[in-house]
């Protein structure tokens, strides 16, 4: 999966599961911000993660997680290894 589909995939799933206008979805905007999250939202977001990229974050991968960017840059690191 290429950086182009890593990032048409992340903006369906997540605007599907936490109800935000796909272009809001952009590479220096906040993550946590932008999708509203709180605690438990981010178990709702790692298994949407393995849904649609087959694998399940730790807590550590997200901890460097604040923008969009860190995301994709996460997806990327995580389909090499796989």
């Amino acid at each position: 999966m290429n950086r182009t589909e890593i990032i048409e995939t992340t903006k369906r799933f997540l605007s599907e599961e936490f109800e935000v206008n796909p272009d809001v979805i952009e590479s220096a905007n906040n993550l946590r911000d932008t999708l509203d999250l709180d605690s438990l939202d981010y178990v709702d977001l790692v298994v949407v993660i393995d849904e649609n990229f087959g694998f399940k974050p730790t807590a550590d991968d997200l901890k460097g997680v604040e923008t969009f960017e860190h995301f994709f840059e996460l997806v990327e690191r995580k389909l090499e290894i796989a």
